[in-house]
C-alpha cells in the first residue's frame, strides 16, 4: 500500500508535465509512471460508476501524503487564501469577530476590539441568522468564515437576534490584522513581558518593537511568553532569537537528505538587549519555531526557561510550486539547535503496524552540553529549566466550556453588570459564582471523570474474565461514591471554575487584551519568573549549572515548580 501511494503521487507530477533527474532507478520509474498512466486511464474510461477525475487524483494525493507526516501537504488553487493565512500572513479581510455554533444556531462568541464588529455594536451572545442574505441553517464553520471575509471596503450585511429583537446591521470589511505580538508592558516589579504567539511575515520586527519600547522603563528583566505558540517561519525564530544574543552566533541548522537543503543560520545584526536577565516560558503546545528560539537560548545559557516539556516538532517545511496555482508543502530538513540536538519526538520514518508515528523513547535520547556545560538532551522537545506544573481542567470544567454554559452567564453578567473597574485585578465574588451556579439548574452538563471511567474499564474486564459476579458489590459501591463526590464538584473545583468563568466575562468589556492581564494574577509561570528575577544568584546558578542546578534540561533532573 505505501509504495501505490508513492507511485500515485508520481504519477499525478508526469501528468502535470513536470520533468525529473534520477539517479538511480530510472528504468522502475519510467515503468511505474507509465502504470499508472494507463491505471488512471483505464479507471476513468471502464469503471462501472461515474468517477471525478479531479477528486480520484486529489485521494490519490492525500493518501499518498498521509503516509509521510502531517506536516507535508498539498495546497489547491482553491485553498492557498487560506493556507496564506495560516501560515504566512497576518492580515485578511473581514469584521473582527469570532463566532460558535450552540444546538446548529450560529453565535458572535468574541469581537476584536477597534474592528467593525466592535464599531458597530455587535455583541457577544448576538444570534446571526443572516449573512449577506444566506441563512447561516445549515452551513459548517468553513462556509461561515467564507462568508464573513471578503475583500476591504466590502458590505457585510448581518441579520441578528439579541434578546428576541430582530437587529440589521451593515458593517464594512476592513483589513483585520493579527499580530504576532498579541501583547507587551511592564507587569510590576520592572519586569517586562512580550507574549509571541505566531511566527508569522514581520513577528521579528514586532518583538524587535516590543523590546525597544519596553526598554525605555529600564527593565531588570524580561519575560518571553511562547505558550501555545505552534511556530511559523524559521527565519522570524533566528531574527528573534538576534534581539538577545551577539552577532554571527548559530543558532539553528537544517539538515535534510537533499545537500542543498542542508543550512545553517547565524545571527546577523548587532543585539538590542544582550545582557538584560531573559526568561523563556513555553508548554506542551510551544512547537517549531518556538522550540528553535527556547532551544537555542537554552544551549547558550542566554535566558531560563520555565513551564512545561514543549510539543516536540524538530520538522522543516518548504513550499514548491506546482501547475495550476497549486502548491505543495514538503518536509525537507531536521532542525539542530545549537548543541547539536533535535528535538523531533515522533518518529515518522518507523511507523508501528496500525501506520503510526511513535515516540523516540527516553532510553535513547542523547546527551549534549550547553555553552557553559550544563547537559541538555535531544529528542521528545525542549524540557525546561524550572519545571512548572501545567494546570489540567477537571471534567466538569471541561463540560461546562463545551457546554457553552460559560459563555452564557458572562453575556448575562454583561446585562447586569454595565462596566467594571479594572482588568488585572477582576475577580467574581462569591454571590456572582452561586448566582451562575444558580443558571445551571434543570441545564446538562454530565461528563464522565476519569475514575468512573476506569471503573467503566473494570467492569468490562470483569466481565470478560467470568469475575463480575465476585467483585460487582465493590464496582457498585464506587460508583455510588463516585456519584455523591460529583455532587460536590461545583464546590472542590470552585476556584477553577472562577478562573475560566471570569476570563469569558472580562472579555466582554475589555476584548483579548483584558483577557490576558486578568490572567496574570493566576499565572504560576509568570509569578515564577518574576520571582526569579529578584534572585538574581539562583538565576546565575541554573545558567551556570552550579551546584544542585548542574544537570538542567534533562526529563529527570529538572527543576520542579509547583
Amino acid at each position: 500500500m505505501g509504495k501505490l501511494k508513492f507511485w500515485i503521487i508520481i504519477g499525478l507530477l508526469s501528468l502535470a508535465g513536470l520533468s525529473f533527474s534520477f539517479k538511480d532507478d530510472l528504468f522502475l520509474v519510467s515503468k511505474n509512471l507509465d502504470i499508472f498512466a494507463s491505471l488512471y486511464k483505464e479507471i476513468n474510461l471502464n469503471y462501472v460508476e461515474e468517477t471525478n477525475a479531479s477528486e480520484l487524483m486529489r485521494n490519490g494525493i492525500d493518501a499518498m501524503l498521509q503516509g509521510l507526516d502531517p506536516y507535508t501537504e498539498y495546497i489547491p488553487e482553491s485553498e492557498i487564501e487560506d493556507y496564506k493565512l495560516k501560515y504566512v500572513s497576518t492580515q485578511y479581510g473581514g469584521i473582527g469577530a469570532g463566532t460558535l455554533f450552540i444546538d446548529n444556531k450560529l453565535f458572535v462568541n468574541e469581537v476584536s476590539e477597534g474592528n467593525p464588529a466592535n464599531k458597530q455594536d455587535v455583541r457577544p451572545g448576538d444570534q446571526i441568522l443572516k449573512i449577506n442574505g444566506i441563512e447561516t441553517t445549515g452551513k459548517d464553520r468553513n462556509q461561515i468564515s467564507q462568508l464573513l471575509r471578503g475583500p476591504k471596503k466590502s458590505a457585510a450585511e448581518l441579520v441578528l437576534v439579541r434578546e428576541g429583537l430582530t437587529i440589521n446591521k451593515t458593517l464594512v470589511r476592513e483589513e483585520i490584522k493579527q499580530p504576532n505580538v498579541s501583547y507587551s508592558a511592564m507587569l510590576g516589579d520592572q519586569i517586562g513581558y512580550i507574549r509571541l504567539d505566531k511566527f508569522l511575515e514581520n513577528s521579528g520586527q514586532e518583538v524587535k518593537d516590543a523590546l525597544v519600547n519596553l526598554n525605555k522603563s529600564q527593565p531588570k528583566g524580561i519575560i518571553l511568553d511562547l505558550r501555545n505558540n505552534g511556530g511559523g517561519i524559521l527565519q522570524e525564530a533566528v531574527k528573534i532569537v538576534n534581539l538577545f544574543v551577539q552577532k554571527d552566533i548559530l543558532i539553528v541548522v537544517q539538515k535534510g537528505r537533499n545537500p542543498e537543503k542542508t543550512v545553517s543560520y547565524k545571527t546577523l545584526n548587532d543585539p538590542i538587549s544582550p545582557q538584560i536577565p531573559l526568561v523563556v516560558l513555553i508548554n506542551g503546545s510551544s512547537a517549531s519555531a518556538s522550540e528553535i528560539v527556547a532551544g537555542a537560548l537554552q544551549d547558550l545559557d542566554r535566558a531560563v526557561v520555565i513551564g512545561q516539556r514543549s510539543y516536540g516538532k524538530g520538522l522543516v517545511q518548504q513550499t514548491f510550486n506546482l501547475p495550476y496555482n497549486s502548491l505543495v508543502k514538503v518536509t525537507v530538513a531536521k532542525y539542530f539547535t545549537p548543541s547539536g540536538r533535535c528535538i523531533q519526538a515522533l518518529d515518522y520514518a518507523h511507523k508501528d503496524q496500525n501506520g503510526s508515528a511513535e515516540k523516540f523513547a527516553d532510553s535513547l535520547m542523547k546527551a549534549y552540553s550547553t555553552r557553559a556545560g550544563r547537559t541538555v538532551y535531544n529528542g521528545n522537545g525542549v524540557y525546561p529549566d524550572v519545571l512548572v506544573e501545567a494546570n489540567m481542567l477537571s471534567p466538569i470544567t471541561i463540560s461546562l466550556l463545551t457546554k457553552n454554559l460559560f459563555f452564557d452567564y458572562a453575556n448575562l453578567y454583561k446585562k447586569t453588570h454595565k462596566e467594571i473597574v479594572n482588568a488585572k485585578t477582576f475577580q467574581i465574588t462569591d454571590a456572582d459564582y452561586s448566582a451562575f451556579v444558580a443558571t445551571l439548574a434543570g441545564k446538562d452538563y454530565s461528563y464522565s471523570s476519569t475514575t468512573e471511567k476506569l471503573i467503566n474499564e473494570l467492569t468490562t474486564e470483569a466481565q470478560k474474565e467470568n469475575k463480575l459476579g465476585a467483585v460487582k458489590t465493590d464496582i457498585d459501591a464506587l460508583k455510588e461514591k463516585m456519584l455523591s463526590t460529583k455532587k460536590t464538584d461545583l464546590v472542590s473545583h470552585k476556584a477553577e471554575i472562577k478562573r475560566v468563568l471570569e476570563t469569558q466575562i472580562i472579555s466582554r468589556y475589555y476584548f483579548e487584551r483584558g483577557k490576558i492581564e486578568q490572567a496574570f494574577q493566576y499565572d504560576k509561570e509568570v509569578i515564577k519568573a518574576k520571582s526569579l528575577f529578584t534572585n538574581q544568584p539562583n538565576m546565575l546558578a541554573i545558567l551556570k549549572g552550579d551546584g544542585s542546578y548542574k544537570v538542567i534540561g534533562s526529563p529527570k533532573s529538572t527543576i520542579s515548580e509547583n
